[in-house]
């Protein structure tokens, strides 16, 4: 699940959590398969530097949520995740740097990794082992009921951003406060992903009440180290810590994040001292900066990362209702020249060729690779479509012409000058885009899942390392009325077999055959060009030296992952 949906990662660029599959081998076995990936730039490594108790930080954040339901679809930016999730919300697994690569390993939530079992009917029962010290910021102690709360609200529930694995569960048994024992009706691969994307919700708190409206504005429960001060909308989001939390306390007595969407903005609060921390969307003027050195300023530059981006397209939708379009579509853009220009600096110049992210790359193989500038094939796809060039050099069909609106966030440079130059190099190859700038909460929140645009830009941010697609192209998940609008299916995507092969990456136990149904599933997704895949965007994290602490870009958990640890330099 990539809460993705998309899950925003993007926000720079998006921001979508993905939902991504844990897979049922060790995490050992993950990371020899994460050693055979391209090679990624290397991460800086960042000494610790000692932090002193007490102080207060000021951070931006790029983009604001829509809401802080995280289960529903209006949760999906994964800003939201990045500043009130993580350091709320209780999770069974977190990523973990493990020799050297990010993994997931049982949190403090339970007593040891979750036993999972699949049994010869075929159904799969995971049991969890509740840490006894875990407790809510109220003092009650987090049990099994609060498991099965939050599962059958994602598997009954509507308006759910992602319901993979929780829509296989038959029963949760809370007969022992300490341990909970699920009850899937077929094996789910991704069993991991379970309680750990999404994380655990209170049922003393929310059970029998209206969850969406008591969560959208925030909430005052929590099960991690900060709680939720105050959500100013439109301003910023200021945490404190949870006094009862059973772990690691935070050494900051308060950090308020300061919403900046303007990346520019943000450029600038950073080297004035606005703010001491940023995570930038990378920008051109950015990394020439970061290159020539800022004084006082620190910085982390890593291209391993789960954040795609890609060209979003409405598969119900003219023109992108015919696979020749989009094929031809696909032909028309230089997307090697794109990434170049916006990441030659950082050594990365080669397209992303599947819609599986770097995070999980043996499940990716390289079919979009087929899709190179060929204005020739342009012609060919689009005159057997029955297209022909108007007066103008547009191609039109009954009445009709290839002219198509493009959404993209406001305020992201990067992505302005990306759609410019897809803008021209779309005008060489006979199709006219317009460029049309939205709000994240506009676009997450009902533009994207109400099917109301012809093609969009903004990425998708694995939640999780381990891969899935069913997400993000299933069938079953297109929002609709019918599904109460649950679903990151925005693009309507519905390709004839792929649903099998998708489910058969979230099911195959055999990691081998696994990842030869996830090669052969991007084949298909490559042939009928849902979507285009552009690039994999760099993480950078920058801060002050007056921060202190063990700051390091976490590609999954993103840049805040530990906030805990950090405090003002001592």
């Amino acid at each position: 699940m990539s809460k993705s949906l998309l899950r925003t990662a993007v926000p720079s660029s998006r921001l979508s959590r993905r939902g991504i599959l844990a897979a049922l081998t060790a995490a050992a076995l993950i990371g020899s398969l994460a050693a055979c990936t391209p090679s990624p730039t290397p991460a800086e490594t960042n000494e610790e530097v000692a932090v002193v108790d007490g102080g207060e930080l000021v951070i931006g954040a790029e983009q604001e949520p829509d809401c802080a339901d995280w289960i529903a679809t209006c949760g999906g930016s994964i800003w939201g995740t990045y500043v009130m999730q993580i350091p709320t919300m209780p999770s069974v697994f977190q990523t973990r740097l493990v020799d050297d690569e990010w993994v997931p390993v049982p949190s403090d939530l339970v007593t040891g990794e979750p036993t999972a079992e699949v049994a010869e009917d075929g159904t799969q029962t995971v049991t969890y082992e509740i840490n006894p010290d875990a407790v809510w910021s109220d003092g009650e102690p987090i049990t099994s009921a609060d498991f099965a709360y939050t599962a059958l609200q994602i598997r009954d529930g509507d308006d759910i951003f992602d319901k993979t694995g929780y829509d296989r569960i038959t029963a949760v048994d809370v007969s022992d406060p300490q341990k909970a024992v699920v009850t899937l009706d077929s094996a789910f691969a991704g069993w991991r992903t379970l309680f750990s994307v999404y994380g655990i919700m209170p049922a003393h708190i929310l059970e029998g009440q209206d969850r969406n409206a008591m969560m959208a504005d925030g909430y005052d429960f929590s099960g991690g180290p900060w709680k939720i001060e105050k959500w100013t909308r439109g301003t910023s989001v200021t945490l404190v810590p949870n006094e009862n939390y059973w772990g690691e306390k935070p050494h900051l007595d308060k950090v308020t994040f300061l919403f900046l969407p303007d990346t520019t903005a943000a450029f600038q609060a950073l080297k004035s001292g606005q703010v001491s921390v940023l995570a930038p969307t990378p920008q051109l003027d950015a990394l020439s900066q970061i290159e020539a050195g800022l004084p006082g300023v620190k910085s982390q530059v890593d291209a391993r990362s789960g954040n795609l981006e890609a060209i979003w397209l409405n598969n119900a939708v003219a023109p992108f209702d015919s696979v020749a379009v989009r094929q031809a579509l696909a032909y028309s853009i230089d997307r090697d020249a794109i990434v170049k220009r916006l990441f030659g600096s950082l050594g990365i110049d080669k397209a992303q060729q599947s819609f599986n992210s770097p995070m999980v790359a043996p499940f990716a193989s390289d079919d979009f690779s087929q899709y190179t500038l060929d204005l020739d094939k342009v012609d060919e796809l689009m005159e057997g479509d029955g297209w022909k060039k108007n007066g103008d050099g547009v191609w039109a069909k009954g009445g009709e012409t290839a002219t198509f609106s493009i959404k993209t966030l406001a305020g992201n440079k990067r992505r302005d000058l990306t759609v410019q130059v897809l803008q021209s190099q779309l005008a060489d190859a006979g199709f006219e885009m317009t460029i049309d700038q939205v709000t994240p909460a506009d676009l997450f929140g009902t533009i994207a899942p109400e099917g109301d645009f012809q093609a969009g830009i903004w990425a998708l941010v694995d939640t999780f390392p381990d891969p899935t697609l069913s997400a993000t192209f299933s069938s079953v998940n297109i929002p609709s009325d019918a599904n109460g609008f649950s679903g990151i299916n925005f693009y309507r995507a519905n390709i004839p077999g792929l649903d099998d092969l998708l489910t058969q990456v979230d099911s195959e136990i055999d990691t081998d055959a696994r990842i030869a149904a996830s090669h052969e599933g991007d084949a298909l997704i490559a042939e009928n060009v849902p979507s285009l895949p552009l690039d994999a965007v760099p993480n950078v994290l920058l801060w002050s030296e007056k921060v202190g602490g063990p700051l390091q870009i976490n590609p999954i958990e993103g840049p805040f992952w530990n906030l805990a640890e950090w405090g003002l330099a001592g």
